[in-house]
């Protein structure tokens, strides 16, 4: 119901299971809650349940976020699932290949064959009512122009059944999805949606599967200009541009030097294949693809042929069979798996070195900006499940926790700010293994090299002592069988670990399969030794291995400058070549395209997209057991859920004692609980100590607005899991951890500090809508004000200067990281969350007591007065980048605006229409959308990877006109109810639904209140749209901008409106 208060919640530190999610081409989706998404983290191997996956670049959506939940997957299988008799199959046009019951996911998995066209079908059921349904084609480029990423975009731009400019956009304003997105590989392209209502999940895969097989951006060239490249000419005495959606998302892509060193390295490791280019395209050569290209991509790849489809979930599987045979029988077999199959690359007789450059700021040290990464291709074929498995347990060894030797080896010579690379990857044809550093000299280059391979050599002839195999043991066992996938549907993250080997003609059923791979090398390491089973992997697979790439990345200032010089040159030619006709066509066509962009589908068209009534929706919302109680002065609330026999707990201190001054220290402060060490226990000894009795323990800081009071919310939580049988050793690592870790690590914490700016300075380029989000909320409001000292910009100004102040005043630093121990761990306005099942809950309780026993008792400092913002000025953000970030935002509570459901309902509307059309659709952004804080009144806009700045704060000015003028039939004011009681239900497991009924605790949001907000937005009407418009209104008069932009775009700003900004330059 309320908006998600996780908007300030930020992790620091973690000893969870890391997974090392692999090198992504692009930012996640954007999510519009926390306005703060972050780039996906490289993982090992098919491991771990992830919640992202692969290289991949995704189709840009919003969704409002929630602390509601919804029901999970149950304990055990229904006694009998719905089978699909073999005749019924025939019947339909299938024939069933094999069926296996997979105890891992409790799920019966049969995997059928269209006989017509050969497509496979792999159709999961179980009790899990989050259904799932993805199809995915092989799609292998031949060259970087980008055709399979702008083909993933257009498809859901209109289709045969639903000839509308994007179904995709009214799904989302009136859908239950729990997921709805597309999203590219380097050699495939999937396109999933879940939904827990049955009717909705069907509506959403006719909706894709009309578009991936009948679209009509294969016949609408402008289509393939709006998402993919155009020129634009406004006026023929003006200069031409390029627009177009992926063109600038990419734009933005390229400007990251993390992503500019991952495609470097991934393109010289593969460099005969597929891989070899770019499938999300490359700004250079984006606009060398053609139409014709463009269709002839679709009609190759885009058949049943070419398909792996996949269901999930509690629904009948003679319904996915019957939606299914209806499209696949409209076509007949096609030659595609032939072409579209993905060759190996052969192995190299002898390493290579590559030297690129990237986009750096002017001033500072360029000489400490360097970046260097070594790279292996691991194997000429696929390895077996067996190698897989022994992999993915070395990688966990070598890096996956702060404690990892090689990790730590290369973090603590000091020769880097941070870790680059990521490990094994083996989510493509063939494995690979990165690892590197940013922030190295350039003297030093070498001296990392040399520091990886003395280390890797050491570990093969020494091995891993017994503690960190058993903590690894522990942690992936544990991440297996808990199986958290976070937001992410379960189902979706089983299809993507499936399709890994489905999409090469391997077994599809193999991935899921981790019980019996995880016994025999628990037996293996037993009888032989984990020297025996791990050292000849690092010895044959990196340290014998030829097929080695070096790749250096070198700063250069110039970088950015000269490419936007060198496009600028490349239009002008283009400009120089045409007639005075040609430039009179070419602005014609610019504004008919735009006018196509900006007019509304009409009512008949929008009629053919499927969607649910009001009747179909819950009056109430779900509820999550809680029950409230008291151990010694300490309030505990326990959630009585199904959890798998796992105990979830947070245990939440109150922050509002702590000095002004020292709120910059508490990110750090919370990494360093962590990783230093206590009296007794080194960190890595602490550090395996968590991994072998518990799933892990994270702290981290938790600031929010609290509605219809001044001071913020602000709390230190820290959050913890373990198996039933190891709860006390879980509260007691916590009570270590809290209370014995010593501040003495002066060398350690400078590590923190360069790791923390080099991660900022990566936001600053990849997320800068977060940044701007942020530095708006601090000049509106107090809790904006703390979140920006620990996240935004004044963050990395204090770490700029806290390089200098360890070396020169460490006894300083230590006595004040002390001081925030003593003035925020106290048994004084603690509270305890508890979620597990019934029994374990009741086994809790003298264990709670016991760890309440022992946390300090004395009077905290008395409370400190947050009333603090920074200047409520416009400023600009200067960064080196070919792309913008522009936020407008103002505390709408502040101009009269009283909260209303229907503000949940507005704000979602507003996103997916006027800023979706005009910032997205016509501008070009990645992104456009707006996000309302009920708890702070802040309604900010934002735009991602946006080519404009001051077009777009236009935008952001048309929205009360927009309100004005706007007529909504039913159905649409419907469906975008719909949408957002979509959004408000938000799909959630066990330890988020008690997370988050805890936060509605200390957020004082009472179930009368949810209650409330439900009834509001299911009675929303258009008089409420009407009445909004009043506070977009003031937010066009009053509000503050914040632009993360390019110099040159921030320069012509400031020239068009003299003194706009206030330019304050971090890069």
């Amino acid at each position: 119901m309320e908006r998600a208060a996780l908007v300030r919640c930020l992790p620091c530190s973690s000893v969870l299971c890391r997974r090392y999610l692999r090198r992504s081409h692009a930012c996640f989706s954007i999510p519009s809650s926390s306005l703060r998404p972050s780039l996906p983290r490289r993982r090992s191997s098919r491991l771990f349940p992830s919640s992202s996956s692969s290289p991949l670049y995704f189709r840009n959506r919003r969704h409002f976020s929630s602390l509601s939940p919804r029901p999970v997957l149950s304990s055990s299988p229904s006694p009998g699932f719905l089978e699909v008799k073999d005749e019924i199959a025939r019947q339909l046009g299938f024939e069933k290949l094999s069926e296996e019951f997979l105890p891992e996911c409790k799920s019966k998995a049969v995997l059928f064959r269209h006989i017509k066209t050969g497509a496979q079908v792999m159709s999961v059921s179980n009790d899990d009512d989050n259904k799932v349904f993805g199809i995915v084609f092989r799609t292998p480029p031949k060259d970087s122009t980008g055709i399979p990423h702008i083909l993933e975009h257009s498809v859901l731009c209109g289709s045969r059944k639903y000839p509308l400019k994007e179904p995709f956009v009214e799904l989302l304003k009136g859908s239950l999805n729990t997921f709805l997105n597309a999203f590219t590989y380097p050699d495939r392209t999937c396109y999933p949606v879940a939904s827990t209502n049955t009717k909705d999940f069907y509506n959403l895969v006719d909706v894709y599967l009309d578009a991936v097989f009948f679209p009509r951006c294969i016949e609408d060239f402008q289509i393939f200009q709006q998402e993919g490249w155009h020129f634009e000419l406004n006026d023929p005495s003006e200069e031409i541009t390029y627009k177009g959606v992926v063109f600038n998302e990419m734009k933005g892509v390229y400007s990251q030097p993390d992503n500019i060193l991952g495609r470097a390295a991934q393109q010289a490791l593969f460099p005969d294949t597929t891989y070899g280019v770019d499938s999300g395209g490359d700004p250079r050569v984006i606009p060398n693809l053609t139409f014709e290209e463009f269709k002839e991509f679709h009609r190759k790849y885009y058949h049943p042929s070419n398909s792996r489809i996949w269901f999930y979930g509690d629904d009948d599987p003679n319904e996915r069979l019957r939606v299914l045979s209806e499209y696949l029988d409209l076509f007949d077999s096609s030659v595609a798996p032939d072409e579209s199959r993905v060759e190996p690359q052969r192995l190299f007789s002898k390493p290579v070195r590559i030297v690129e450059t990237y986009p750096a700021g002017e001033g500072g040290d360029l000489k400490k900006k360097h970046m260097i990464c070594l790279n292996w291709l691991l194997s000429e074929k696929p390895l077996d499940l067996e190698t897989e498995l022994r992999l993915g347990f070395l990688n966990h060894l070598l890096l996956g926790t702060p404690a990892s030797p090689l990790r730590k080896i290369l973090l603590e010579s000091r020769l880097g700010d941070a870790i680059v690379g990521g490990g094994v990857e083996d989510e493509l044809l063939q494995p690979q293994f990165s690892i590197g550093m940013k922030g190295v000299s350039a003297d030093d280059i070498c001296k990392v090299e040399e520091l990886v391979i003395s280390t890797l050599k050491k570990l093969a002839d020494e091995g891993f002592d017994t503690d960190a195999i058993e903590a690894s043991m522990n942690t992936i066992e544990f991440s297996l069988r808990e199986n958290n996938t976070g937001s992410f549907p379960r189902g979706l993250s089983l299809m993507l670990q499936s399709i890994g080997k489905w999409i090469y003609d391997l077994n599809p059923f193999e991935p899921l399969k981790y019980e019996k791979p995880l016994q025999d090398l628990k037996s293996r390491i037993a009888k032989e030794g984990s020297k025996s089973v791990f050292s000849p992997l690092i010895e044959k697979f990196i340290l014998s291995n030829p097929h080695q790439v070096t790749v250096e990345m070198q700063p250069d200032p110039e970088k950015a400058t000269r490419e936007e010089a060198t496009e600028k040159q490349i239009l002008q030619k283009v400009k120089a070549s045409m007639t005075t006709e040609d430039l009179a066509e070419l602005t014609r066509a610019t504004h008919e395209l735009r006018l196509k962009q900006e007019t509304p589908d009409p009512p008949e068209a929008l009629k053919t997209v499927p969607s649910l009534s009001l009747q179909d929706i819950p009056k109430e919302p779900i509820r999550v057991p809680t029950e409230v109680g008291d151990i010694d002065g300490v309030k505990v609330l326990q959630h009585d859920l199904f959890t798998n026999d796992v105990l979830y707990t947070e245990i939440v201190f109150n922050m509002s004692s702590l000095k002004q001054e020292l709120l910059p220290l508490v990110p750090l402060f919370c990494q360093s609980l962590l990783e230093m060490g206590t009296k007794d226990l080194t960190f890595v000894q602490l550090n395996q100590l968590i991994g072998r009795k518990t799933g892990g323990i994270s702290v981290y800081p938790f600031t929010s607005s609290v509605r219809g009071k001044e001071d913020p919310c602000s709390h230190m939580i820290v959050r913890g899991k373990a198996m039933a049988g190891r709860i006390e050793d879980l509260y007691d690592l916590v009570n270590s951890v809290l209370q014995d870790v010593q501040f003495t690590d002066q060398q350690r914490f400078k590590q923190f500090v360069s790791q923390s700016k080099a991660r900022m300075e990566n936001r600053l380029r990849g997320s800068g809508h977060g940044i701007a989000a942020v530095r708006m909320d601090a000049k509106l409001n107090a809790a904006g004000w703390m979140s920006e000292k620990m996240t935004g910009l004044s963050y990395l100004e204090f770490l700029r200067t806290l390089e200098e102040r360890v070396d020169q005043d460490w006894a300083d630093l230590s006595s004040s990281l002390e001081e925030i121990r003593k003035s925020v761990f106290s048994k004084q306005g603690c509270l305890i969350n508890v979620t597990a099942d019934g029994n374990n809950l009741a086994n809790t309780g003298k264990v709670v007591s016991k760890f309440v026993d022992m946390l300090p008792t004395g009077s905290p400092i008395a409370t400190t007065t947050w009333n603090v913002r920074l200047p409520l000025t416009n400023e600009a953000i200067v960064v080196p980048t070919q792309v913008n970030y522009v936020g407008k935002a103002a505390n709408i509570y502040d101009t009269g605006y009283q909260l209303n459901g229907s503000a949940y309902v507005i704000s979602k509307y507003i996103s997916n229409t006027w800023l979706w059309d005009r910032v997205r659709v016509s501008g070009g952004a990645y992104g456009g959308f707006c996000d309302f804080d009920t708890h702070s009144g802040v309604f900010s806009f934002l735009s991602y990877r946006d080519p404009n700045l001051l077009k777009t704060l236009d935008v952001y000015d048309g929205t009360g006109d927009f309100l004005r003028e706007l007529q909504i039939d039913d159905d649409t004011l419907t469906k975008a109810i719909i949408g957002t009681i979509g959004d408000v239900d938000a799909y959630q497991l066990p330890d988020a639904k008690g997370y988050s009924s805890m936060l509605r605790y200390i957020l004082g949001i009472t179930e009368e209140e949810r209650q409330r907000r439900r009834e509001e937005i299911l009675s929303t009407s258009l008089k409420d749209f009407k009445h909004f418009m009043d506070a977009m209104e003031a937010i066009k008069d009053k509000g503050v901008v914040v632009a993360v932009a390019s110099p040159e775009d921030i320069e012509a700003a400031n020239k068009s409106r003299p003194d706009f900004f206030q330019v304050k330059k971090a890069l």
